[in-house]
């Protein structure tokens, strides 16, 4: 097989909403066109910076006597992603970063109320969609993901307040960390104002 250019894309988020999170319990979906289940909340913007995939390899090299490495055993894998949401005043991105328990309130005219402190983060279920090149959909789907780090909040007058993320990923019953499904999009299913092939 030659080399084909269109297999080269950039990841664009899915236009209307690209990260989206729901309890463990929720029905997951197994195509990238299917619509999400109602439990799925909507996080709305991320950060330019993207989305970044981390996959850290646990290795261990043997050597035989006179140094040659004659194996090499692979002990584990951490499966994580990070991104930057920026949507600071959007009560679903409140109650993923501070916790749902610490939230209260529904909207900023009646007001919103934030408790901070050292509650541990529950895992849940996230989506991420995203557009490539071509009208081709992916999405990438973590069963199990648990906020393990976050980045310092600042508030500037020339930048946004963005809450930075690590989502650890953790295997499922079938052990997998996530799933990537990829398929091109028919127009109904394209948002992307750019793609040319999206009427």
């Amino acid at each position: 097989m030659s080399n084909n250019a269109a297999n080269v894309s950039v990841g664009k988020p899915k236009v209307g909403g690209a990260v989206h999170v729901a309890d463990t319990t929720a029905t997951l979906p197994t195509t990238a066109t299917e619509d999400l289940v109602s439990a799925f909340a909507n996080l709305g913007y991320c950060s330019e910076d993207g989305l970044t995939n981390t996959t850290e390899i646990d290795s261990e090299e043997i050597k035989a006597w006179g140094g040659d490495v004659v194996e090499v055993t692979e002990n584990g894998k951490v499966d994580s992603f990070k991104l930057t949401l920026i949507e600071s005043m959007n009560v679903a991105v409140l109650k993923e970063v501070h916790g749902k328990d610490n939230v209260t309130g529904t909207d900023l005219a009646t007001g919103i109320a934030v408790k901070v402190n050292s509650v541990a983060h529950e895992a849940r279920a996230w989506v991420i969609d995203m557009i490539m090149k071509g009208n081709v959909l992916k999405r990438v789907v973590i069963p199990k993901g648990t906020i393990t780090e976050q980045g310092d909040v600042v508030y500037k007058s020339d930048d946004v307040v963005g809450y930075e993320i690590t989502i650890k990923a953790q295997a499922d019953s079938s052990g997998n960390t996530h799933y990537e499904y990829l398929q091109t999009a028919s127009s109904s299913d394209s948002d992307d104002p750019d793609d040319p092939d999206n009427p």
